[in-house]
């Protein structure tokens, strides 16, 4: 038993130690008077040796890191009222593949639907160009395939209701096939190995590879219009049938537009038409100064704390500081370890604020653990003794109080859009890693001084 203090002691300066070199910034040069030695000091290292290409590094949202807001209007002329709901989600749905499949870290999508009013609201971190942005997610991306009619076929009167360039290239009656973009399985960038121009590879599924078969078949030596948008990208040529379910989009692309296009294929199209309502960019300069005055606040606030706590308590409030530096260590060390996975931690500012109220939180639990222990220490008890009964009185206090934390966050997070679910998530890992900073380390460090 006498060991066992002492083991937990070096267990817990083991995690101080990880903690504080994930939350170390990257160090590559040292300058000492004239003196300027070049290193590689980077706590990355750690994952390129696991050949994990992620970095440890805070995720920053559109408060703080700026970028571009976009509400959008949901036209729901044509959707049935009952299947609204469904739609909106599914607009939900496209955009989050498109922007996750371009590439944009942690965005924000809401949805919102008040007074037959369907509106989405995107938030788009580090994106500064509104037009890249609107064009990313409002296109509509809707592929097919068109041929020439057959002779004798009906016309339709006006040539506006062919794709724009159509009867350009497969005369006056072009006829769209049965071939859509809901028949292509992956769309992905190549290289032509003539011309080392990119291009967008075409994967179909099974039945669009029949389907793309026939209409290679029956159209040997003549032309198949490729057709996105109501617009004739690509014309080629069929010289033979192709069997194997793949085609090419050779356009006259440059390589952002090939991945752009590759990415809205695979994204698939927005069951309803948006239309743009509010845009606003957000600098990065802005972001930058939030990002300063809420750390400056929580600074402030952390040096209160612990002067209160040393002042107050003495002895016990200093050990409970360093279990709050350590505490802190270990929560932020989480959020940078959140972010090589694909469910990281976007830090906000509601979420900065999050952060420091568990921080008063985990200050609160040692309050009460401490008051037990004057208590018992009143009664004549032996220190020893005392640091164990503060503890155990104590605990179900704090887990009732932290429970009910938890249980306000999980609730928040449920219900609540945007900000206000990064505060909940933020909030609830700080509470409960503020318990194990009271019951753990506070503790151990007072057995191990209490037993010297």
């Amino acid at each position: 038993m006498k060991k066992s203090p002492r083991r937990l002691f070096w267990l817990i300066i083991a995690l101080t130690l990880m903690a504080g070199f994930i939350n170390l910034p990257s160090i590559k040069t040292i300058s000492i008077g004239p003196i300027h030695k070049n290193i590689n000091f980077n706590p990355n290292t750690i994952l390129t040796k696991f050949r994990i290409n992620k970095e440890f590094m805070f995720r920053r949202g559109l408060d703080l890191e700026g970028g571009t807001s976009i509400t959008f209007r949901a036209d729901m002329s044509g959707i049935a009222s009952t299947q609204r709901n469904d739609a909106l989600n599914g607009v939900k749905t496209v955009i989050e593949r498109r922007i996750n499949l371009f590439g944009v870290s942690e965005p924000i999508i809401q949805t919102s639907s008040v007074i037959g009013d369907s509106r989405i609201i995107v938030e788009l971190p580090g994106v500064t160009d509104v037009n890249q942005a609107i064009s990313l997610i409002g296109t509509t991306a809707q592929l097919s395939f068109w041929e020439e009619g057959a002779t004798g076929s009906a016309k339709i009167a006006s040539s506006s209701a062919y794709p724009l360039g159509a009867v350009q290239v497969l005369g006056e009656n072009p006829q769209k096939s049965s071939l859509t973009g809901k028949d292509l399985q992956q769309a992905s960038v190549s290289f032509d190995q003539n011309t080392g121009k990119p291009q967008v590879q075409l994967v179909f599924s099974s039945d669009g590879s029949k389907k793309f078969a026939e209409i290679t078949k029956r159209n040997v030596n003549k032309v198949v219009a490729i057709v996105l948008d109501d617009i004739v990208i690509e014309a080629p040529r069929v010289n033979e049938p192709i069997l194997t379910g793949n085609a090419v989009i050779s356009g006259s692309f440059v390589l952002d537009q090939a991945k752009t296009l590759s990415t809205q294929l695979n994204a698939g199209a927005l069951p309803v038409p948006l239309s743009v309502l509010e845009q606003r960019v957000i600098g990065p300069t802005l972001g930058l100064e939030s990002l300063k005055k809420s750390l400056f606040a929580g600074i402030i606030g952390f040096v209160i704390i612990i002067l209160f706590m040393c002042v107050l308590y003495g002895r016990l409030g200093v050990l409970a500081s360093i279990a709050l530096f350590i505490y802190s260590l270990i929560v932020l060390a989480i959020f940078k370890i959140s972010n090589i996975t694909p469910y990281g931690i976007t830090l906000t500012l509601s979420g900065i604020a999050g952060f420091i109220l568990s921080i008063g939180m985990a200050v609160d639990a040692n309050i009460l653990i401490f008051e037990r222990i004057k208590e018992e220490r009143r009664l004549g008890k032996r220190e020893e003794v005392s640091v164990e009964l503060g503890f155990t009185r104590a605990w179900s206090s704090i887990r009732d109080s932290n429970v009910s934390t938890l249980i306000t966050s999980a609730i928040l997070y449920q219900f609540g859009t945007g900000v206000v679910r990064g505060f909940a998530l933020v909030l609830a890992i700080g509470v409960l890693v503020s318990m194990f900073s009271a019951i753990v380390v506070t503790r151990t460090f007072l057995r191990v001084v209490s037993k010297n």
